[in-house]
């Protein structure tokens, strides 16, 4: 090189170690200076200083985390998020800037970052913390783990009721009714005249009263007082989902019990439609269309109802409507009499004796309607007979044709009055039918 290329070279070389590389004992004057006018609150001052001292040594975390500390207190927390960020990628363990970082991740909105930040800071004797991050567990919707946090808070803090309260209206929330009362109680324990508690305990404890009396009362069979009971729950919770939902719920367990058929299939489906993954409704509502004899809407509810829950129950109901619905494609004999499934020996016979009459053979003339008369009194008499005898019409329900060849040892005819058929004997055998 010349010398003219030498000097030039000295030169560059002289601005890089002069004024980018900075001593150490530059960088901690720009350090010093920093602190002090933070302290005396001239702000720009303070950033310009801290801003040479980053420049001079990006190596640095705690440069980083010091020029975060002066936009914070200049209320710029979006300038100081790359700062903190930059000071925890130096410094993985630097739990301060962590901290800083998860507040400002929290105020942004941004949840689930911030809870990463507090997870890695969170001390388990730290109430603040534990309190921070169940909050951040509620704005995520995950009420499950912010009890978690909050419930040790409330032994950390000599006097927690705000903990106490937020318990209780997350345990009430999920319909936790009974945590929900033991908490507001706690709080009322430290101040009776705390009117958030005492006010919040009101409400609980009216709920509460009301869903364990209509527990009772199914348990007493007590069915139609239970629905009016589950009727009070709704109209003293109507903002929280759950207790609606499980009210719509038992009133369709309830109409069922009782055997009002139509009124427990409109409930049912209004409870399916709120909770479609709730394989008791998808039972009881399956309960009532076999009730309605409608007996394929009941499979197809038995079906859906496995998929959320196979237990024994469910898999028996579901065999039996298969049943039904196999024994209705051949002879059904509440529809054949026109009665319901849950009607009374005397409505049966009432029906037999109006139809048999309608039906005798000997009302008709021609061969052909007095063969079709003929096969319809058979089975109006095979209905009478399976319906009025308590153990046949059991098997009955239960999706079996006691009359049915198949299910009768020894192959019998069907003919419920033995194997004697009246219109296969031959002769000039006519019915007298009586009403007696």
């Amino acid at each position: 090189f010349s010398n003219d290329g030498g000097l030039t070279c000295s030169v560059g070389l002289f601005y890089v170690t002069g004024v980018l590389g900075a001593t150490h004992v530059e960088i901690e004057h720009h350090l010093e200076m920093g602190r002090k006018l933070l302290a005396a609150g001239q702000l720009a001052e303070a950033l310009s200083h801290y801003h040479s001292a980053v420049e001079g040594d990006s190596k640095n975390y705690l440069t980083y985390y010091k020029r975060a500390a002066v936009f914070l207190a200049m209320g710029k927390s979006k300038s100081a998020l790359p700062d903190l960020t930059r000071a925890i990628q130096l410094k993985p363990d630097f739990l301060a800037a962590r901290l800083q970082r998860g507040n400002i991740l929290l105020k942004q909105g941004n949840t689930q970052e911030a809870r990463e930040d507090f997870e890695a800071v969170i001390s388990p004797w730290d109430p603040e913390s534990r309190e921070l991050r169940a909050e951040c567990y509620i704005r995520m919707g995950d009420p499950q783990k912010a009890i978690q946090d909050l419930t040790p808070t409330t032994r950390l803090r000599n006097d927690n009721r705000a903990a106490f309260l937020k318990l209780s209206m997350l345990h009430y929330s999920l319909g936790e009714h009974h945590e929900s009362l033991n908490h507001i109680r706690e709080c009322l324990k430290l101040d009776q005249d705390d009117k958030e508690c005492f006010s919040h305990y009101k409400q609980v404890k009216k709920l509460s009263k009301q869903l364990d009396t209509a527990e009772e009362l199914i348990h007493m069979e007590r069915y139609q007082e239970a629905i009016d009971k589950y009727e009070s729950v709704m109209k003293t919770e109507p903002n929280v989902p759950y207790y609606t939902n499980l009210a719509k719920e038992r009133i369709c367990f309830c109409f069922v019990k009782v055997k009002l058929a139509h009124e427990a299939i409109d409930v049912c489906s209004e409870a399916h439609q709120r909770d479609p993954r709730n394989a008791n409704i998808l039972r009881d509502r399956a309960e009532a269309y076999i009730m309605n004899q409608d007996y394929e809407r009941a499979v197809e509810d038995y079906q859906e109802a496995r998929e959320f829950d196979d237990n024994q129950d469910i898999r028996e109901g579901l065999e039996r409507a298969q049943k039904l619905l196999k024994i209705s494609r051949k002879r059904d004999y509440y529809k054949i009499l026109g009665v319901s499934r849950n009607a009374n020996k005397q409505e049966i016979i009432k029906a037999y004796r109006k139809l048999a009459q309608q039906w005798h053979p000997d009302n008709f003339q021609s061969e052909t309607e007095k063969k079709e008369a003929e096969k319809k009194f058979i089975d109006i008499a095979s209905a009478k007979e399976v319906l009025t005898d308590a153990e046949m019409r059991q098997k009955f329900d239960a999706g079996e044709d006691p009359l049915d060849p198949e299910n009768q040892q020894g192959g019998g005819q069907g003919w419920p009055f033995g194997h004697f058929d009246p219109f296969q004997s031959g002769g000039s055998f006519h019915f007298k039918f009586h009403q007696n």
